[in-house]
């Protein structure tokens, strides 16, 4: 077969790296997108001192899963008051970054809601205007300083908005493992295993290529090892790097497959059961593994090196590794009766990242 890859992000990796910023903007001016900790924590500081005068506007009231209700607001004060940055600097887990792609589309008129209705026709747009991104990842896990993709919420509505464009690619990532050191255990696990369900997501995909496959599987057998090791000692620095370059691994898999049937379960559980990220895309992985198992030979093969030829063994090696990080694995386990879980697994087969799943068209 033949396979192409791309993905058109400047990626720095390494301890240190978020020096490079200075280089990086020189004779820009820079907005800063990050979370309400990050002052206590120095980094709003750190990043001023990096950039001195060029940093002209910082919002850092950035909260998990960005919802229409609090974006319209940032959105269109960002545009009125910050529209002649060059920038955007994202420093912080997904949500930072998802919140940074949103603010970098600009609408003809500035309004929020213009954005809403472009992303609601789902129809591909050329946006009025936008902003170059930058993208420092605080967590190992996101994969989103790789990828173009942005998932904005609406939970009154339980709806959600899926945003990708050209220029929501990020124009440069700088994945500094020292920037996590402070990152807590639940985060640390949340976020590993959002990292380890896209690694896995790119593998049982229609979109899958032995490229793909060679970071993916790379991904796959570093956060299995390192995870738990992670855990139990939190500032392990050659942990910590470990884990920041494996959710680097599975970003730039999954930034050419797209995700499917667990995240597409994952965002109805997010939705309707307040689930966290990180727990809603890994709790089914077991499951979705022996859906995935036995639809393509090919496929077969890649989970067979990860996994060996055993399915069941498999399941059950990838379920005791999500309770030694005490993640249950039943959707009876978050309130779902056997009905729900199959009518939301058929409903999640539907949607556009279920259709990804190699085991789709056999639902």
């Amino acid at each position: 077969m033949t396979a192409r890859f791309h993905n058109p992000v400047d990626t720095r990796y390494g301890w240190g790296s978020l020096q490079a910023l200075a280089a990086i903007t020189e004779n820009q001016k820079v907005a800063l997108v990050t979370f309400p900790e990050a002052r206590a924590l120095g980094l709003v500081d750190r990043i001023q001192d990096l950039l001195g005068d060029r940093l002209v506007y910082v919002i850092e009231d950035v909260q998990p899963n960005p919802d229409v209700a609090q974006l319209r607001g940032t959105y269109e004060r960002f545009w009125q008051e910050a529209g002649e940055c060059h920038a955007v600097i994202a420093v912080g887990g997904g949500s930072a970054i998802d919140t940074a792609k949103a603010l970098i589309v600009g609408t003809e008129s500035g309004r929020f809601d213009e954005l809403l209705a472009l992303l609601a026709s789902a129809k591909p747009f050329v946006p009025a205007r936008s902003k170059l991104l930058i993208a420092a990842p605080t967590t190992a896990g996101t994969g989103s300083e790789v990828t173009p993709w942005a998932t904005i919420w609406d939970a009154a509505s339980h709806k959600k908005y899926s945003l990708h464009l050209d220029c929501t690619w990020p124009k440069v990532a700088i994945i500094d493992p020292q920037l996590m050191l402070t990152v807590p255990d639940s985060v640390t696990v949340s976020t590993g295993l959002d990292a380890l369900s896209h690694a896995l997501e790119s593998v049982w995909n229609i979109n899958a290529n032995p490229i793909s496959d060679t970071f993916a599987i790379s991904a796959i057998a570093d956060i299995l090892e390192c995870l738990p090791l992670l855990r139990r000692d939190l500032s392990n620095q050659e942990l910590r790097s470990r884990m920041a370059l494996a959710a680097l691994k599975a970003g730039l898999a999954f930034s050419n497959t797209k995700t499917a049937l667990a995240h597409s379960i994952s965002y109805e559980m997010t939705l309707h059961y307040g689930l966290p990220h990180g727990i809603a895309c890994s709790f089914t992985l077991p499951l979705v593994l022996g859906l995935a198992w036995g639809h393509d030979e090919a496929r077969d093969r890649t989970l067979q090196r990860i996994f060996g030829n055993d399915l069941h063994k498999a399941q059950g090696q990838l379920r005791e590794f999500l309770h030694s990080l005490d993640v249950k694995t039943e959707f009876a386990d978050y309130g779902l009766t056997q009905k729900q879980a199959e009518e939301m697994i058929h409903f999640a087969m539907q949607g556009a990242r279920g259709k990804n799943f190699i085991g789709s068209k056999a639902a």
